[in-house]
């Protein structure tokens, strides 16, 4: 089950990232562009809070399962990556774009939409991508 739920977690991690790289350039543009807020748009945002969402739970349940959490060796720049960095950040960037959401929703202007998108979104996508464990890293992890 722990591999299973390893790979699947590696996997999904192209979607959501695609989807959030897609909504970010989507939404910089249009707001740049001064285009409105479409239902193509707001779908794409949805599917993109959905896949991250999605990436959590698994996440989580990988959290308490995996051998790669030990609070007793934190010393371990592996061990302390996996029980308290990537959990950390992981959790933060998903708040960041749960909140862009939820605003952008709110928001009555086309144009302050598309911003709040680009920005919460665009925060959220940094902190996945400083806080996945790339293989260059040396972290035990693959890309997939």
């Amino acid at each position: 089950m722990y591999t299973g739920l390893v790979h699947t977690h590696s996997g999904l991690r192209w979607i959501a990232l695609v989807l959030l790289v897609a909504s970010v350039v989507i939404a910089i543009s249009k707001w740049q562009g001064r285009s409105g807020y479409t239902d193509g748009n707001r779908k794409l945002y949805l599917f993109t809070l959905i896949s991250v969402h999605t990436q959590l739970i698994i996440g989580l349940i990988l959290y308490f399962i995996s051998p790669k959490v030990n609070f007793s060796l934190l010393s371990d720049k592996v061990y302390r990556f996996y029980t308290v960095e990537h959990l950390t950040g992981m959790l933060v960037a998903i708040v960041l774009i749960t909140i862009g959401y939820s605003r952008s929703k709110r928001a009555s202007d086309a144009i302050t939409k598309q911003r709040l998108v680009a920005i919460f979104y665009g925060l959220g996508l940094l902190l996945i991508l400083a806080l996945i464990p790339w293989p260059f890293r040396g972290l035990g992890a693959g890309l997939f």
